[in-house]
């Protein structure tokens, strides 16, 4: 799905006329997300957003995994599986599984660290603990009560914040602001941007934690593409971000093919972007999260084409990771898995 442009701006006559429907979404959403849900035995931290589409949360899930791994945690990663066939629970195998059997992200976030997919997220939180799981990372599920959390951190994307403040479909939140705040302990700001700078404010008054970060490519992957023509493809909920970085490393983009969310080329598209970057001369550069899912339906498009991983750099690492590990540990002594955080710290 591509976001309507209006989602972005000031709320205006599209948004005006979806009025009545964003008050019933809003509504009911808001007091789904007020049941209690399923405890499991291990801490779960979720990482979500508040909006619909992209904002960062599966680098930020890895960037959890790999800093919790270090501190001697044994972290699972627990996903829906966006796209993917498999309901499971079932513990994804990077070498085995394609990215139509369990999402595109889950494939990314398997080379971090064990990751579960699971329709049933109380389930996959279980098939987790049972496997040894020390602390379950949720990527995605902020607005989704069914299982417990103990610590909850949205990711914003800076350049968007959270667009005109609407609900579906007259915006882009997924649930009112103030109930989303509700059950959030920290925000994690990634980007530059006046929307996301403008949230961070508010966020604050809730008295909720705020970082910020930025997603940055490898220095030798940009040394790599620095004055290199490209053809930029991205099937990301704001596919402008792959631009962005590759103008930021000095690549010359000559063209960006924006897909939609988690969206894969026809073969159609698929033969244009080939027949532009021979005429270009350039190179056909995507996401990671869009390469997977190419080498197994679009081959003859990932052949020609070459991923540009991003990481997670975030500013206050220290105080970040040091409020989640007194969460965890809160958790753990407790047994119970719900969020209670609100340090302003």
């Amino acid at each position: 799905m591509r976001a309507p442009g209006f989602w972005w701006r000031e709320p205006g006559l599209a948004a005006a006329v979806l009025a009545p429907l964003d008050a019933v979404y809003g509504a009911v959403a808001a007091r789904r997300m007020g049941r209690t849900g399923a405890t499991v035995p291990a801490p779960v931290v979720c990482v979500g957003n508040f909006v619909a589409g992209g904002a960062g949360k599966t680098p930020t899930a890895i960037f959890l995994a790999e800093r919790l791994a270090a501190a001697g945690e044994r972290p699972f990663l627990l996903s829906r599986g966006y796209g993917g066939s498999l309901h499971g629970p079932v513990l994804v195998d990077g070498r085995t599984h394609h990215a139509s059997e369990v999402g595109d992200e889950p494939l990314l976030l398997a080379a971090a660290a064990p990751t579960v997919v699971a329709r049933d997220r109380p389930a996959g939180a279980r098939f987790a603990a049972d496997r040894g799981a020390g602390v379950i990372i949720l990527d995605d599920g902020l607005q989704n009560s069914a299982l417990a959390k103990t610590v909850t951190l949205a990711v914003v994307d800076g350049a968007r914040g959270v667009g005109n403040s609407r609900c579906l479909p007259a915006g882009p939140l997924r649930a009112p602001l103030a109930a989303q705040f509700a059950r959030t302990d920290r925000v994690l700001v990634i980007g530059p941007g006046a929307p996301g700078a403008a949230l961070a404010v508010e966020a604050r008054r809730y008295g909720l934690s705020v970082h910020h970060g930025a997603l940055v490519p490898d220095p030798q992957d940009a040394e790599r593409l620095r004055g290199r023509r490209v053809i930029a493809v991205a099937g990301l909920g704001r596919p402008e971000k792959l631009r962005d970085t590759l103008e930021a490393i000095g690549a010359r983009v000559e063209r960006l093919v924006s897909l939609g969310d988690h969206a894969l080329p026809t073969a159609t598209q698929a033969r244009a972007i080939a027949d532009a970057a021979r005429a270009a001369d350039a190179l056909v550069l995507t996401t990671e999260k869009d390469f997977v899912k190419w080498r197994e339906r679009r081959p003859e498009l990932a052949e020609i084409a070459v991923a540009l991983p991003v990481r997670l750099v975030v500013e206050d690492e220290e105080r970040l990771l040091a409020g989640l590990r007194a969460a965890i540990a809160g958790g753990r002594g407790s047994g119970a898995a719900v969020s209670t955080e609100r340090s302003g710290s």
